[in-house]
């Protein structure tokens, strides 16, 4: 599987119609998401008003990523914008099992997320519970950070663990996606690539999603 999740924390906010217009156009799958709030990560996005506006703009999946703290006492507000993923750090949940049997119980298929120096052995009891797993490749709370390198081993062990439990868990990657690591983190067994300033910006951004999905789709 090979889904490009264009990630709105990227877009001009100054003119967010134009931007939904391209994603809505173009060949993306999914439209990520990334809430912060500026505890669990140094900085602050966006929140849920914003969103449901965004909601209304599109009828793509919603890949909500919640880089916040305590993020289970949200879950009914992320199930009523439509979301299709919630998305939650392994990090910030005290009850990641509860969390995950949350999620699911709101209609939502439950994502966790990994920063860079969690290992995924944290997730060997509870891989077989979830829908996708998201690797940070850069440390979340900034765009257009440089893709730390090692990541591409994690995701090899990451596919290694669904493969051996026997999980169905999509793989999911957020920082630093483009051109050039798109490829390399496809031959790693990735499924879900996050890409932000890879394509926010560009001159043709919806030819930029066409474009990456074709050399992901090569390997």
């Amino acid at each position: 599987m090979n889904l490009i999740a264009p990630s709105l924390l990227a877009a001009n906010f100054a003119n967010l119609e134009r931007e939904m217009e391209w994603f809505n156009q173009s060949e993306a799958d999914w439209l990520h998401l990334d809430v912060m709030d500026g505890v669990f990560v140094p900085n602050i996005s966006f929140g849920f008003p914003v969103l449901e506006h965004v909601a209304r703009m599109t009828e793509k999946p919603l890949d909500v990523h919640l880089m916040i703290v305590e993020p289970q006492k949200f879950i009914s507000q992320v199930r009523d914008l439509g979301a299709a993923i919630m998305n939650v750090h392994q990090e910030a949940c005290l009850h990641l099992h509860r969390t995950v049997q949350q999620i699911h119980e709101a209609g939502m298929k439950a994502s966790v997320t990994l920063n860079p120096s969690t290992p995924i052995s944290t997730l060997e009891d509870i891989i077989q519970d979830l829908d996708v797993v998201m690797l940070m490749t850069v440390n979340p709370g900034f765009g257009a950070q440089k893709f730390i390198e090692h990541s591409l081993d994690k995701v090899r062990r990451l596919r290694e663990m669904i493969t051996r439990t026997g999980a169905h868990a999509l793989i999911e990657v957020d920082g630093g996606v483009n051109r050039t690591t798109a490829p390399l983190l496809a031959k790693a067994g990735v499924d879900v690539y996050v890409a932000g300033s890879a394509l926010y910006g560009k001159p043709d951004p919806v030819a930029e999603v066409k474009a990456l999905k074709s050399l992901i789709e090569a390997c």
